[in-house]
């Protein structure tokens, strides 16, 4: 009785007083973790273990582009595949967005998506990247493609601009027989052992320093309705927590 837990679910329900959780869906937090810091990294945390763990295993040496540098996903997975010994480049709207990609694991920020490709091409010496992880969806899809090198992988896991239109096979091969996947942490997450080995990695990161959590802003609870429209005008960096 009295632990303290998180949990990472998509069916509604977070906003209620009270919810019942079934057993295997919680998630123990260790001390050394905070009630907001449990609240701004947890879910978007095993979004990050999910990509730079699971969906594209980054390693020493590879070259990562990460569009939404500055969102909470973002800081997240550019500080744990840097951790991994991965340069990341970012990609962020503005030019404040790119000080903090910066200080978050990204050795290169490039500020717009205006000719992205050849951008990114003047800081790889031409060759590209191996994995381009893109939470913005159909805004920067075509253009975060022809920032592949041959073989490499795009994951589009998000939205924000809108779902990516359907491609032909065809031009993942004119790009240089390109991979693309559209992944989804519940297939990932796929039982509570594997939800709780992906926390502790998440846990350990944050404790060891490796990964720190920003919180960009703070909402009442009863003010949600600001924080989701900060949300989608894109006025928000990093994590947005809401308070009792």
């Amino acid at each position: 009785m009295g632990e303290r837990i998180g949990y990472s679910l998509n069916a509604p329900g977070a906003y209620a007083e009270q919810r019942l959780l079934g057993i295997n869906e919680a998630i123990k937090l260790p001390r050394s973790i905070s009630d907001e810091q449990a609240a701004a990294v947890l879910l978007k945390g095993l979004t990050a273990w999910c990509l730079v763990r699971q969906t594209f295993r980054v390693k020493r040496g590879h070259v990562v582009l990460l569009p939404a540098a500055a969102g909470g996903v973002g800081l997240i997975v550019s500080q744990w595949a840097h951790a991994l010994g991965a340069r990341v480049i970012g990609v962020v709207s503005r030019a404040d967005k790119a000080t903090i990609a910066r200080r978050h694991g990204c050795k290169q920020v490039l500020v717009g998506y205006e000719n992205l490709a050849e951008r990114v091409r003047q800081h790889t010496q031409g060759k590209g990247v191996d994995v381009v992880y893109d939470g913005v969806g159909k805004d920067t899809f075509i253009a975060a493609l022809d920032c592949l090198k041959p073989r490499g992988l795009m994951v589009t896991f998000g939205n924000a601009s809108g779902a990516v239109p359907p491609i032909a096979p065809l031009e993942l091969m004119r790009r240089g027989s390109l991979f693309l996947t559209r992944p989804t942490s519940g297939d990932y997450l796929v039982s509570p052992a594997i939800r709780r080995k992906a926390a502790q990695e998440l846990f350990t990161m944050i404790k060891n320093r490796k990964i720190r959590v920003h919180i960009g802003q703070r909402f009442a609870l009863k003010d949600a309705a600001q924080a989701h429209e900060a949300l989608e005008s894109r006025r928000t960096l990093g994590s947005t927590v809401l308070l009792p």
